[in-house]
């Protein structure tokens, strides 16, 4: 009997050991406007990092140019804020110290651009993010952050859209978000959505639909929102293909390899694509924890511990 007082209390210790040791990361919130406090809607918010300006998290500001990120790691950032006719502007750099933190940023005012009638060029480019009736559109190769990058990392860097250590997405807060794929269920979760996303190289997708409020036509399957991942689909008649390699070196080496070959001539279209990631990702994880005495409130006992954590994978991925 004392064995089983004694394991189930090592669960309970456990258990309150990984919660306690789970971040919630921080939450920012800011407004931009222009510099007639005019409300700039839909204007592109970037979260960046101060160590080398790399992007952690995209948004955009709402009907009342207000925006917010959620789940934010510790950390130093600065936010960069674009908006189509006005210069770019930046917010003030800002630290994330402890889980729960929230940071309310100052007004961001964006200055006009000066409007010139001499030597006009008329250049065409999708926007990083558009701003639909019923859903937002990230166009992934308008951001040179997405190149060499998998799926799962664009998603990640999406606006509303979370992705914790064990690759489970939440949208808004939600659970049990749907994922699409070319507009038909993926009918993967988990962790072999998690592995399949990984392997999927961010050069293979043309655009993220991000619904929060489904269109009727997905009915019930989307109550917590609806992701569709759009893929690329060449055009060209005749054969063509593409082969693409990205290095990243972070703690370790990691490496995403795609072959695209494409046939299409007149109403008949035969594409195949593959793809390679090898990845190595390391993780620490420190728990403290003092137990007190119950009426004298001294420390009686300390608990320290300290784990380094290795996940290697190889995925390979075909359609």
């Amino acid at each position: 009997m004392r064995r089983v007082k004694f394991m189930l209390a090592a669960i309970l210790m456990t258990i309150s050991f990984f919660v306690q040791a789970q971040p919630g990361g921080g939450k920012v919130k800011g407004t931009v406007t222009d510099g007639s406090a005019k409300i700039l809607e839909s204007a592109t918010i970037t979260l960046c990092r101060v160590k080398d300006s790399s992007v952690a998290k995209i948004s955009v500001a709402d009907r009342s140019g207000k925006f917010e990120f959620e789940a934010v790691p510790e950390g130093r950032y600065f936010v960069s804020i674009s908006a189509t006719g006005h210069q770019k502007g930046f917010s003030e750099i800002f630290e994330i110290a402890q889980p729960g933190e929230l940071i309310q940023l100052k007004n961001i005012d964006l200055v006009p651009q000066v409007k010139s009638m001499d030597g006009i060029t008329l250049t065409s480019r999708k926007p990083l993010i558009e701003q639909k009736i019923d859903r937002t559109i990230v166009n992934v190769e308008a951001a040179a952050s997405n190149v060499g990058t998998s799926a799962l990392e664009v998603l990640e860097k999406s606006p509303g859209i979370s992705v914790d250590k064990d690759g489970n997405i939440s949208l808004k807060g939600k659970q049990g978000v749907q994922v699409y794929i070319d507009g038909r269920p993926s009918y993967l979760s988990g962790n072999d959505l998690a592995n399949y996303l990984r392997g999927l190289s961010s050069s293979q997708l043309e655009q993220i639909e991000i619904m929060t409020n489904p269109p009727a036509k997905y009915e019930a399957a989307g109550n917590s929102g609806i992701i569709n991942i759009k893929t690329k689909k060449s055009k060209q008649y005749g054969y063509n293909g593409s082969l693409s390699s990205s290095w990243n070196q972070g703690h370790y080496a990691r490496f995403n390899e795609s072959l695209n070959i494409n046939y299409r001539k007149n109403k008949v279209n035969i594409f195949s694509t593959v793809g390679y990631n090898k990845r190595r990702n390391f993780q620490r994880l420190d728990i403290q924890r003092k137990f007190l005495e119950a009426t004298t409130k001294e420390v009686k006992s300390h608990y320290d511990q300290a784990s380094q954590m290795h996940d290697d994978g190889r995925l390979l991925t075909g359609k």
